[in-house]
């Protein structure tokens, strides 16, 4: 929660400076060396996860389905929204959807590759969707976890935390849906961490 009102607060900070000096910041050239370091610390943080093996042998293979069923879900809610978001269409907000949480990757990657077919301004724009629609997965993951869990079972929490099952709201899962779904948590959110750069580039290319 605090992490969340922090990048809310950088991001208000942003617009701020952006609007007092127009031009004084190149923020496409900045966008993407925020983008290609942000790729780095995707593969780091997959990488370093030196437990990844003996968290996949204690799994059963139904717990794959989990994240299959997260990436079908959010895809399917998203392409619902565009018929309430007239000016965007169905792949744009399923790419904004295939964030999957993880609000900072995926609103640079809109940004990024809409630009060529939609011009900064527009792309800048769904870029801040993605960001503030992610962000507000995450909170809603971290406050309505207890509800979540008491109405739909214990695999429910991890996937409305999404790509954050693995960080941010683990400790909120480990609490409402017990210590033995971490594992579970874990390479939940690994696999939509690690699907979250190519479902973005798929339906931005549409």
């Amino acid at each position: 929660m605090k992490g969340s009102l922090i990048v809310l607060a950088a991001f208000a900070c942003g617009c701020i400076a952006g609007w007092a000096f127009p031009g004084f910041i190149p923020a496409q050239g900045l966008s993407n060396l925020l983008l290609y370091a942000l790729m780095l610390q995707v593969g780091i943080s997959i990488g370093c996860n030196g437990n990844i093996k003996q968290i996949i042998a204690q799994l059963h293979p139904r717990y794959l389905f989990l994240p299959l069923g997260t990436a079908a879900g959010t895809l399917l809610f998203s392409a619902m929204a565009s018929l309430l978001l007239s000016q965007w269409s169905v792949a744009e907000c399923m790419a904004v959807g295939s964030g999957f949480g993880y609000y900072s990757l995926s609103s640079l990657l809109i940004t990024q590759l809409k630009t060529p077919s939609v011009g900064w301004q527009l792309a800048a724009e769904l870029g801040t969707i993605a960001l503030l629609a992610n962000i507000f997965r995450e909170m809603f993951a971290l406050l309505g976890s207890p509800l979540i869990r008491k109405y739909f079972g214990p695999l429910a929490p991890i996937s409305a935390a999404g790509a954050t099952s693995m960080d941010v709201t683990l400790p909120v899962i480990a609490r409402y849906s017990g210590k033995e779904m971490v594992p579970i948590a874990i390479l939940h959110g690994i696999l939509m961490d690690f699907s979250v750069p190519f479902f973005v580039s798929f339906f931005c290319s549409l």
